[in-house]
């Protein structure tokens, strides 16, 4: 694992191939979570590094769009075999900055492989369409071709995955790319980079450019931009969506989520509840997908208390350790937040059957909150309707499925939801019937693959193309069609 001396390290932007300075004055520190220890620090860039970073992508692109599919295919080839071959260092990596445990940490590498090696079928996902004969002696055809220089904007909840969501069907699909990956977690980042160069990518195609507002508005407001690719809360995603549409760009804004695990009577009560605390609870609740909200339908006093019961034996603490599930909130302003959260909930009359507060005296070091639990709940409640992002489940009661459906078609959030039955009646009505976009039966996390989209509905998602899947190419490539004669 990297070795990195707090002292002396301050990240770099990589820009047209080169490891650079940035043109800035300002640093922030890069705690690890779990220990408040400072791990490295990060610049915050100037419009100057974005438009740097912009020009050198720019550049590059009118040699790259013209590169051979097979041959871009063949760079991210290689690259997916680096990015194996470091799994396990990834993974600490992810660990060392995010916080996460270390097996969730590993399934996120996993699973931003499995981004690369669906890019990978460049070749085949960049193919066009044909007819002939639309018409005597005419024939028609439909070719993709790359946008230009497209910008990805990450969070620090997924330093491995989300990246990788983006720039390597970015770049295989012929465009060149600049990433601004969170400033919370932009170590991993940067070895993403690495990786990538080693794998033989030109010089300009992939650029890392660290930062907060001013870097995100240059990359918003930046003439040369095509496209932004976003993941992040609610609010700025509503504000990155406006801001660039306005600009005239391409945008998929991944925004907030409120999910709804609905728990039948009928369900496997054991299985409902170790799939609801490792939602709720795995990452410190600190993901899009993650159980924040749990309808019981009918008499659940016996699952309410098994939950909590599980809840208690929780082990919690540094991620490194492999017995731990709740790993620390990635920093002490967020933890703030949550604990407001807690009180309006005390305040709105919701009942809190188990005070993850009372761990926070145990875990100095770290900023830590233990799990917590609201039981009765109303829709109408603050914390019914907002995303906390933290490990704070809300138990609300129903009196049957439509009742269920009827709290999640509410919530102004759609990306996921989850049934827990043996019904197939109750599994097709929730189906048809629950306002998300990514529904789970007998699933605790309904996230998607990378060959299908990641499909956010309602205030989860700005846009219209969505990433991954063939969402992802649509987004990636405008097509070009050819109407041709032959009867002369």
């Amino acid at each position: 694992m990297t070795v990195l001396k707090k002292e002396t390290t301050v990240l770099k932007n990589f820009i047209n191939g080169e490891w650079i300075d940035a043109d800035c004055n300002e640093t922030l520190d890069v705690p690890n979570p779990a220990t408040g220890e400072v791990i490295i620090k990060v610049p915050i860039s100037s419009k100057e590094d974005v438009d740097k970073a912009v020009q050198s992508a720019k550049e590059a692109w009118k040699t790259w769009k013209n590169t051979p599919v097979p041959k871009r295919a063949r760079i991210l080839y290689k690259y997916h075999y680096l990015l194996s071959e470091n799994h396990e260092k990834l993974a600490k990596l992810v660990v060392q900055e995010n916080g996460k445990a270390y097996k969730e940490a590993y399934g996120e590498v996993q699973r931003g492989i499995e981004c690369v090696e669906f890019a990978a079928g460049a070749p085949t996902l960049m193919m066009g369409e044909s007819l002939s004969n639309i018409a005597e002696e005419i024939d028609s055809e439909m070719f993709r071709y790359p946008l230009g220089v497209v910008v990805g904007i990450t969070p620090f909840n997924f330093p491995m995955m989300v990246p990788l969501w983006m720039f390597p069907l970015a770049i295989a699909c012929g465009n060149t790319f600049v990433l601004k990956p969170s400033e919370r977690t932009p170590i991993l980042a940067n070895e993403l980079v690495k990786l990538f160069t080693e794998a033989g990518a030109p010089k300009g195609v992939l650029n890392i450019v660290h930062g907060a507002h001013d870097v995100v508005n240059g990359l918003l407001d930046h003439d040369d931009v095509r496209a932004i690719s976003f993941v992040g809360s609610q609010p700025v995603a509503k504000y990155v969506y406006e801001r660039a549409a306005a600009a005239g760009k391409r945008v998929q804004a991944l925004s907030g989520a409120k999910n709804h695990h609905i728990v039948m009577p009928d369900a496997d009560m054991e299985k409902a509840v170790s799939h609801i605390i490792s939602s709720a609870y795995g990452s410190a609740g600190q993901r899009c997908m993650a159980c924040s909200a749990v309808v019981v339908v009918g008499d659940g006093d016996e699952f309410v208390q098994t939950l909590k019961e599980r809840a208690d034996e929780l082990i919690i603490g540094n991620g490194l350790d492999d017995e731990v599930l709740l790993t620390p909130i990635i920093r002490d302003s967020h933890r703030q937040k949550v604990l407001d959260y807690i009180k309006i909930g005390l305040k709105e009359g919701a009942t809190l059957i188990r005070d993850g507060r009372k761990e926070m005296d145990e875990k100095h070091e770290g900023t830590f909150l233990g799990p917590t639990i609201f039981d009765q709940v109303t829709p109408d409640m603050t914390i019914a309707k907002e995303e906390i992002f933290a490990p704070v489940l809300s138990l609300l009661r129903a009196k049957d499925l439509e009742e269920g459906l009827e709290y999640i078609r509410k919530s102004r959030f759609g990306n996921g939801a989850t049934i827990y039955t043996k019904d197939a009646k109750a599994v097709r009505q929730f189906r048809e019937e629950a306002d998300a976009g990514m529904l789970g039966i007998n699933v605790g996390v309904p996230a998607t693959m990378a060959f299908f989209p990641f499909s956010g509905w309602k205030d989860s998602f700005y846009g219209d193309l969505h990433v991954n899947g063939k969402d992802g190419v649509n987004f990636y490539t405008r097509k070009k069609m050819i109407t041709s004669r032959f009867d002369y």
